[in-house]
């Protein structure tokens, strides 16, 4: 095997993907991606699919994908370029062309469809809240002019009453804006990371935590970085971010294993309910890597204690 295929399928293997893995993230067919690690180029549909399918596989298995076309091009410098395949001449072959353009067209439309559902609900949410405010904004115009045409005695000690209520209610607010603020900062104080094992590349951790549904967010800085977050065995996103995008990963209620895969951990920065964690103490030259957060919440703790 040459250099290139060898170089993407290591990196493949390093960050414990399998071609099925690496077909549903990429959505590449997987005979093009055996076609590419065997560098059999001529199973691909033409050059550009070769290089653009190249650049996503080295992307997703966390490779620089200049450097690994670079390498491409200076591989295939005796040829000039990649030999375009022939044209399909039976009808077996024009069959199977058809079905492929299917296929992708089949894989475009399941990729973008979670998209489209997303905005019609929001949509329809915003729709309806604006209904119901202009609703209630009208009613209120209306309520104020029938007053206004009433016979109204104002005296002093309703004005009193008045103020004394926004006092109280003032009073509230403020108490409760400090008991919130009491409770995050609770939150945040009791919440620890401690590392408990390390086995290649994969580091195993535990995690203090008095919240529910901890957050998880992904930054990235400096080139682009794939990742992904399981919570007891569920994926909950996976994606590739470019330089200086976030993305927030909110888990659900008492999760208690928590596993998160990096393509680019140098590019790479998690927190984890607001704080920092300092995944790059351990082996901080690894750039592929496995972290498993075990969870132990201090809230499901107490809720057995009082049952």
């Amino acid at each position: 095997m040459s250099d290139v295929g060898k170089i993407l399928k290591d990196a493949r293997v390093d960050k414990g993907l399998t071609l099925d893995d690496l077909q549903q993230i990429t959505k590449i067919q997987k005979r093009y991606l055996i076609a590419i690690e065997d560098e059999n180029f001529d199973a691909l549909p033409g050059t550009f699919y070769v290089k653009a399918f190249i650049r996503q596989y080295a992307e997703t298995v966390g490779l620089d994908p200049d450097i690994v076309l670079e390498d491409l091009a200076e591989k295939l410098g005796e040829n000039n370029q990649v030999q375009e395949p022939k044209q399909p001449t039976s009808r077996a072959q024009l069959r199977e062309k058809r079905t492929d353009d299917v296929e992708s067209s089949l894989n475009k439309l399941v990729k973008y469809l979670p998209t489209a559902i997303v905005v019609v609900i929001v949509i329809a949410i915003v729709g309806t809240i604006y209904f119901v405010t202009y609703g209630n904004n009208k009613k209120n115009s209306q309520d104020q002019i029938d007053t206004s045409q009433k016979v109204s005695v104002s005296s002093e000690v309703t004005k009193k009453k008045k103020d004394t209520t926004k006092t109280k209610e003032s009073n509230k607010q403020s108490s409760t804006k400090k008991e919130t603020k009491t409770k995050k900062d609770k939150t945040t104080e009791k919440q620890t990371i401690t590392s408990t094992a390390t086995s290649g590349t994969t580091f195993t951790y535990s995690l203090k935590s008095s919240a529910k549904q901890n957050k998880i967010s992904f930054a990235d800085s400096g080139s682009a970085a794939w990742s992904a977050i399981y919570a007891d065995g569920v994926q909950q996103w996976q994606g590739t971010l470019n330089d200086g995008q976030v993305q927030d990963v909110t888990l659900p209620e008492n999760v208690q294993t928590i596993k998160i895969s990096l393509g680019n951990s140098k590019a790479t920065t998690i927190k984890i309910n607001g704080k920092d964690f300092n995944f790059m103490n351990e082996n901080a030259d690894l750039t592929v890597r496995q972290i498993v957060i075990n969870v132990e919440n201090s809230n499901q703790s107490q809720d057995a204690t009082q049952e």
